[in-house]
C-alpha cells in the first residue's frame, strides 16, 4: 500500500479549507489502495498564534527523524508554516522529492493581521513552492495568479468536492415566506462579515454559522444577526438546506468549499465578482456576483433550487483525489 505523508500546520480538529480537503480526499484515497499519515502540530510544542488561536505556531524540533519514521513514498506539504517549512528545507538538504498546495492567500493575511509587506510574503512563498515537484493550486485563476507573481515549474489547479451524502436538499423544512440569508464562515475579520451583517433585504433573517476571534465584536455590532457557532455534517447541511441564499462576503478567498457545500443543499449563492466565487458560481444557473449583495440577493432568489443543486454537481472530491493523486507522480 502506496504511503503518503502529509505535512501540515493544522490540527486535524480545526475546521477549515486545508483540514476538510485532506479529510475528503483521504477516503477516496484509501479506497485507492493508499495510506495517508500526517506530521501536524500534534507531533511539536507549539503555541497560538498571536491574536489569531485557529493558527499554530510549531518548534519542528526533530522533523527530520519523524519524517524518515514515517517511511512514505511521496511527501505532501499541505502548508507553509512552521511545520511546513522545516519539512521543505528537510527535503532540499536530503534531495528527496516533495509536492505542494497553495490553500490561503497568505501574503493578505499576514499584512492585515501583522502588517508584513505582501512582498516578502511573497518572496517567502516563491521559494518555499518553486522546489516542489508540483504545486497544486485551488482554480484556474489562482494558478494564473501564482505564474504571474514569479511562481516556476508544474503549477495545476485542484478542484474540491462536497460528500452529498450529508449536503442535499432533504434537509429542508421551511414552508414560510421569510427570506432566511446564510453565511459559513470562520469569524474572524478578514473574512469581510461586516457586509452581510450590516446587509439590508426586506423581511429577511441573517443567520451566521460559524466561530472566531471577531465574533463577539460582530454580536455586538449587529444584534439583529443570529448567531450560532460552529455546526458541522447535518446540523450544518440543515443550515444550508434552509436559507433561501447563502451569502459569501470575502473578497480573498482562494476557493471557499462552503460555497459548494450551499449548492448542493439547492440554495444559491450571493457573492462579489472576485477570486473563488468566479471561479466556483455559474452566473444565473447557482448564483449571482455583484458588488452590491443585496442586488446579488434579490436576483438569487428568482434561481431554481433543483437547478442549483444539478449544476454543482461538478464538484467531487473523487475527482480531488484523482488531481492529487497524478500530481504525486507527475
Amino acid at each position: 500500500m502506496p504511503k503518503v505523508l502529509i505535512v501540515t500546520d493544522n490540527e486535524p480538529n480545526q475546521i477549515n479549507g486545508v483540514v476538510t480537503t485532506f479529510k475528503n480526499i483521504e477516503n477516496h484515497a484509501r479506497n485507492d489502495g493508499y495510506d495517508f499519515v500526517y506530521l501536524d502540530p500534534r507531533e511539536f510544542s507549539h503555541i497560538d498564534a498571536p491574536g489569531y488561536p485557529e493558527v499554530k505556531l510549531s518548534w519542528p524540533s526533530g522533523i527530520g527523524a519523524k519524517i524518515k519514521k514515517a517511511n512514505a513514498d511521496h511527501i505532501h506539504i499541505a502548508t507553509e508554516g512552521t511545520i511546513g517549512m522545516a519539512a521543505n528545507i528537510w527535503c532540499r538538504l536530503n534531495k528527496k522529492s516533495f509536492t505542494t498546495s497553495y490553500h490561503t492567500k497568505f501574503p493578505e493575511f499576514l499584512k492585515r493581521y501583522y502588517h508584513i509587506p505582501e512582498s516578502l510574503t511573497w518572496m517567502y512563498l516563491r521559494w518555499f513552492h518553486n522546489s516542489s515537484k508540483t504545486v497544486l493550486a485551488t482554480t484556474d485563476t489562482m494558478v494564473k495568479d501564482l505564474k504571474r507573481k514569479g511562481f516556476k515549474g508544474n503549477i495545476l489547479p485542484w478542484t474540491r468536492g462536497v460528500d452529498r451524502g450529508i449536503f442535499n436538499q432533504s434537509s429542508r423544512d421551511r414552508d414560510d415566506d421569510a427570506k432566511v440569508l446564510v453565511c459559513v464562515s470562520r469569524v474572524s475579520k478578514e473574512k469581510n462579515l461586516d457586509e452581510f451583517c450590516k446587509l439590508e433585504y426586506p423581511k429577511s433573517h441573517k443567520i451566521m454559522v460559524g466561530d472566531g476571534p471577531y465574533r463577539k465584536e460582530l454580536e455586538a455590532k449587529y444584534p439583529n444577526v443570529e448567531f450560532v457557532g460552529f455546526k458541522t455534517g447535518k446540523d450544518l447541511a440543515s443550515y444550508y438546506a434552509n436559507a433561501d441564499v447563502f451569502v459569501f462576503p470575502s473578497c480573498w478567498e482562494t476557493f471557499g468549499i462552503v460555497m459548494i457545500e450551499s449548492m448542493a443543499c439547492g440554495t444559491p449563492v450571493a457573492a462579489y465578482p472576485v477570486d473563488g466565487p468566479r471561479d466556483v458560481v455559474d452566473e444565473g444557473k447557482t448564483g449571482y456576483m455583484e458588488n452590491n449583495l443585496a442586488s446579488a440577493v434579490h436576483r438569487c432568489l428568482g434561481l431554481n433550487r433543483n437547478t442549483v443543486e444539478q449544476y454543482s454537481q461538478r464538484w467531487s472530491w473523487e475527482s480531488a483525489w484523482e488531481i492529487f493523486k497524478d500530481s504525486i507522480y507527475g
